[in-house]
């Protein structure tokens, strides 16, 4: 009998660890469907472990193999599939599509396209499995209309993108509620709520062939004051704003503003605005063409410690680890 390693994520939700092939085949394919699975190289040992927690539209996943690992499973059929690299990556084939993951690429594994994968040595990752038919429904809301064909997701996901990110804590975020005890998803309604998140969060994060009527849908929507504040935030981001500058444009008291910010972005107008002159200095520093220092400055960060700090909770490094030679 295996002992849970508390270490890991959602340690307290062990499937199985077994270093059997055929287990490990099996024992995977109750929670997702049937598929080829074979390690690559002479003698290498599968060394596999499964913690799963089921909720009602999606379930959370973790999932290490110790060997390079070849995964056929065809298509999915009932259930997308996101996996999020803690360690390691894969080589993905969905459909047509062919890319790479890593902790800051994910994929998303569409249900009704061919899929085959090769996990390298040592890939540790956590899955969120997300009931087709759920999504389906839970677009379809977003559009205000019913989707009549699926949402297909294509390339890897931008795990340092600022909906990347916050899709990549919200993930996090649940398994870490779940190790300290608290089942977050499931039945209730807060849990509906937080399923629904992820969702809306997959679908923000992710490339689809749905972006383009989910962006005009979310338009037609948002209230005039709040695209007038978003739009002036956005045009002066290397000036100091304050709250009540960005509601006397808007033309609404800074209470009414808050609200609209925290319903349509989950964030206040000022946390909005850090966030996009982040966004800003990432790409400065992406091309290379100032240093840290200039960069905090230009978007409004006089205090560098805060800005190394704020950088690395949007962006999961340091600001002196972006840039080309990184």
């Amino acid at each position: 009998m295996h002992q849970p390693d508390p270490a890991l994520p959602l340690a307290g939700h062990v499937l199985f660890q077994s270093n059997d092939l055929d287990e490990a085949r099996d024992r995977v394919a109750r929670v997702f469907c049937p598929h080829r699975l074979e390690t690559i190289g002479r003698g290498a040992q599968i060394a596999a472990r499964h913690h799963h927690l089921r909720g009602e539209r999606i379930s959370l996943n973790y999932i290490e193999y110790g060997a390079k690992t070849r995964i056929a499973p065809g298509e999915l059929s009932g259930f997308y599939l996101l996996q999020i690299p803690i360690v390691g990556g894969a080589s993905i084939v969905n459909g047509s599509d062919r890319y790479q993951s890593s902790p800051k690429a994910a994929a998303v594994l569409n249900p009704h396209l061919p899929t085959s994968m090769i996990w390298e040595e040592g890939t540790k990752q956590v899955l969120v499995q997300v009931d087709r038919k759920a999504m389906q429904d839970h677009l379809s809301a977003h559009l205000g209309a019913r989707a009549e064909r699926p949402v297909t997701f294509t390339g890897a996901l931008d795990l340092t993108s600022a909906a990347g990110v916050a899709l990549r804590r919200l993930v996090l975020c649940l398994i870490a509620e779940t190790d300290a005890g608290v089942v977050p998803i499931g039945q209730g309604m807060m849990a509906k709520h937080i399923e629904a998140a992820v969702m809306s969060g997959l679908l923000e994060a992710g490339q689809h062939d749905y972006a383009n009527p989910l962006a005009r849908s979310r338009d037609s929507f948002r209230p005039r004051n709040l695209r007038l504040a978003e739009e002036f935030i956005e045009a002066h981001l290397e000036q100091s704003l304050s709250i009540d500058d960005i509601a006397q444009i808007a033309g609404v008291t800074p209470r009414a503003l808050q609200v609209a910010f925290q319903k349509y972005h989950g964030a206040t107008p000022l946390q909005y605005l850090r966030t996009k002159r982040l966004e800003r200095a990432h790409q400065d520093l992406q091309a290379g063409s100032t240093t840290v220092t200039e960069a905090a400055m230009r978007w409004g960060f006089s205090h560098f410690g805060r800005f190394s700090e704020f950088y690395r909770q949007q962006y999961g490094v340091v600001p002196s680890k972006t840039g080309r030679g990184h």
